[in-house]
């Protein structure tokens, strides 16, 4: 027997177009998933987080959707962010792109703005507004979910872009999945004795964890295998999670005495037998390719912290880029990095910091780059099954070494 679906009167007045065809049709749409998926009612959101931004992936069709539904008067009633274009809005030239590209991107950007959703375009919208432990949301982009799951102990479930746009005009979304506490409790205990030295190793975790995960992943770490700084465990955790979400179906992971829910005490370590991670080889064979000729070193995805920047900056000191180098990071992280000098001594070392983009996003192929060189697991999986090009995989410092020297070694 299907699950009834209980909504409230304002819910049903949305429905009978109260409030207009826009919030009517952005209900419609969450009610039919929240159906699908067996909800018994809908569930307020703090935020929303709407991908389908790039013009690449959108298209005419894509923008002409958001411009309907704009002009049907919808707007977000809650803070609502935005993924990233596939360009730099104010860069766009010199990345080399044409204005026909640039001159969609804008009108899609442009849709998104009447609509209520805030110009963020960005992957890592908790940098500037981190939810809080068992806030409700209803985010898009697969890190993003991951990150405010694991890490902060907020509820989403993985939504796709026009659902977490519907869900931002009605301030809702569907209350199952991840949402319900029964469903976060971890099922699969992973034991990583593998070192993690770089941010690489933590993706390439995320990649072994990612493609065999059938449930909610448990880690705990062998002796050694963490790193002895706090920020750089917190950093890979972010870099693991975005890589187990891009190889896998990983929106959720516990990390003991890491995590929010497990530093909490609100799960515990799942009565399992552990699976034993002794290397990374596996996942560095499935991502590292034979390329030694490089058109573009892509750092920055998800979008680099300050942190990293500064990392950057630090390596790259009296060195200089022979190779197309960008590192992608948000417009308000740029904004700081260009006030403490690090923008300047990247520029100084020629690297270009991107803003409002990522490379998975960007339309490579306009601008001729067939072999990029990437420190991020994510990347390095969706550059070459979704644009073809040849990827080498590495350590942020091998990628540096190799837009040093102007090949991979």
């Amino acid at each position: 027997m299907a699950t009834e679906l209980a909504l409230t009167e304002e819910e049903r007045a949305m429905l009978a177009g109260a409030e207009g065809p826009g919030v009517r049709r952005a209900l419609e749409m969450v009610v039919a998933l929240a159906r699908i998926y067996g909800a018994r009612r809908l569930v307020p959101i703090a935020s929303a987080q709407v991908s389908g931004v790039s013009y690449a992936n959108i298209g005419e069709a894509g923008l002409e959707f958001l411009e309907q539904w704009a002009r049907d008067g919808a707007r977000a009633r809650v803070s609502a962010y935005l993924n990233p274009a596939g360009m730099d809005l104010e860069s766009w030239a010199e990345m080399g792109l044409p204005e026909g590209f640039a001159r969609q991107q804008l009108a899609v950007v442009e849709a998104y703005r009447r609509l209520g959703v805030q110009l963020s375009l960005t992957c890592a919208p908790y940098f500037s507004a981190p939810p809080s432990l068992g806030q409700h949301l209803a985010w898009a982009e697969s890190s993003a979910v991951c990150y405010a799951n694991s890490l902060l102990g907020a509820r989403t479930n993985r939504e796709g872009g026009p659902g977490a746009l519907a869900a931002a005009i009605v301030g809702r979304t569907g209350c199952y999945g991840l949402h319900l506490e029964e469903n976060r409790l971890p099922t699969e205990l992973y034991l990583v004795r593998a070192q993690l030295k770089t941010g690489a190793d933590w993706g390439a975790l995320g990649a072994i964890v990612g493609r065999a995960a059938r449930g909610v992943p448990w880690l705990a770490f062998g002796p050694g295998a963490l790193p002895a700084r706090l920020e750089q465990v917190q950093e890979g955790l972010r870099l693991f999670g975005a890589a187990a979400a891009a190889l896998g179906s990983v929106a959720l992971f516990h990390a003991e005495g890491l995590t929010a829910e497990a530093s909490a005490g609100l799960v515990k370590a799942p009565a399992a037998a552990p699976k034993p991670i002794e290397s990374l080889d596996e996942a560095y064979s499935l991502l590292d390719g034979q390329t030694e000729r490089l058109d573009l070193v892509a750092l920055g995805c998800p979008h680099a912290s300050l942190g990293q920047l500064r990392a950057v900056a630090e390596f790259m000191a009296g060195r200089r880029a022979r190779v197309r180098t960008w590192v992608a990071t948000s417009r308000q992280v740029a904004e700081e990095a260009q006030r403490l000098g690090l923008a300047g001594k990247l520029q100084e070392a020629g690297i270009r910091l991107v803003r409002d983009t990522c490379v998975v996003v960007s339309p490579l192929e306009l601008l001729g780059i067939r072999a990029v060189a990437t420190d991020s697991a994510k990347a390095a999986f969706y550059l070459r099954s979704q644009q073809g090009v040849q990827v080498r995989f590495g350590s942020t410092e091998r990628c540096l070494e190799a837009s040093i020297r102007g090949r991979w070694q």
